[in-house]
């Protein structure tokens, strides 16, 4: 029988991250990381490469225990879980789905690995329904993933995350992987499918625009910090941290003839394993100031 879960209240966190660390060696990959995720909403978590994003990502899902700190979902601590438990609470989609299927298994195995693994013999119906919704027809459930398109193998990767209808779903750069109009076609699957199943997403990626898209609400990383947090208009309308502004005025435009922005922040990277004191962004901020070196914002 599978395990028996609670229905959260509308409004009351689906995620709490509570001062969370991740130490790899003498790198702190994420470093003192506090977030809240509404029931229903959708979190974006941007930066560069490097930022913590990712580990933040499957610290989440359970697929890495933080070196200090908890994780809450609906109000239970994520490391008392049950594995079982846990996988019918939150699942992931993962950025590549070239290697996050198993080439060898056929589609209606790999989307009915989740059913199996609680328990749940009868797996054909729920798995033809999952297919449809996220739009594969029912002929591609014997396909091989070396048959299907990059967009349709994410759809697999979707359906396999929903097929036990978890109330949290992590996606982990899900569309860098995939040709822009490709991107579209998975973004407004997402979004559909929030609606229609009430879904909480925590989205990361490093694209803007993508995340200006789908999002409620945007926390801003910046090498293992959230440097800003504000809803989805009020990150993109009146950003506050330089950081941020840096990042919004990186973005590439459609419009011929203006070449690459220049963000400001010079060609130095910020190194993880040489952390400055105060601001983490200072040694890169146009607006520097002495306060900056000194204490963190």
């Amino acid at each position: 029988t599978r395990p028996h879960l609670s229905v959260p209240t509308a409004m009351s966190p689906a995620i709490e991250v509570r001062d969370v660390t991740r130490r790899f060696g003498q790198v702190r990959a994420v470093d003192g990381v506090s977030l809240t995720v509404q029931a229903g909403g959708v979190m974006g978590i941007v930066g560069e490469s490097g930022c913590g994003k990712s580990t933040l990502a499957r610290i989440i899902l359970g697929l890495l225990p933080p070196t200090e700190g908890e994780v809450l979902v609906e109000g239970k601590r994520l490391s008392a879980l049950d594995r079982r438990v846990r996988a019918q609470l939150i699942q992931p989609v993962f950025q590549d789905p070239y290697s996050s299927l198993n080439p060898r298994h056929r589609v209606r195995d790999i989307v009915a690995l989740p059913l199996r693994a609680q328990g749940q013999r009868d797996v054909e119906g729920p798995v033809r329904e999952m297919l449809a919704r996220v739009g594969l027809p029912g002929a591609m459930a014997d396909r091989l993933p070396a048959q299907l398109s990059g967009g349709q193998r994410q759809r697999v990767a979707i359906a396999r995350a929903l097929v036990l209808r978890p109330r949290i779903v992590v996606c982990d750069e899900p569309t860098s992987a995939l040709d822009v109009s490709v991107q579209a076609q998975i973004l407004n699957l997402l979004a559909e499918l929030r609606r229609e199943l009430g879904l909480t997403l925590v989205f990361i990626s490093h694209n803007l625009a993508v995340v200006e898209h789908i999002a409620t609400e945007v926390a801003v990383m910046y090498l293992g910090r959230i440097v800003e947090q504000a809803e989805v208009d009020a990150l993109f309308g009146a950003p506050a941290h330089p950081y941020t502004k840096a990042l919004l005025a990186s973005v590439l435009t459609p419009e011929p003839g203006l070449g690459l922005p220049d963000a400001g922040l010079g060609e130095g990277y910020p190194d993880p394993a040489n952390i400055p004191g105060g601001c983490r962004f200072h040694p890169r901020c146009p607006i520097v100031q002495p306060i900056c070196r000194t204490t963190s914002p």
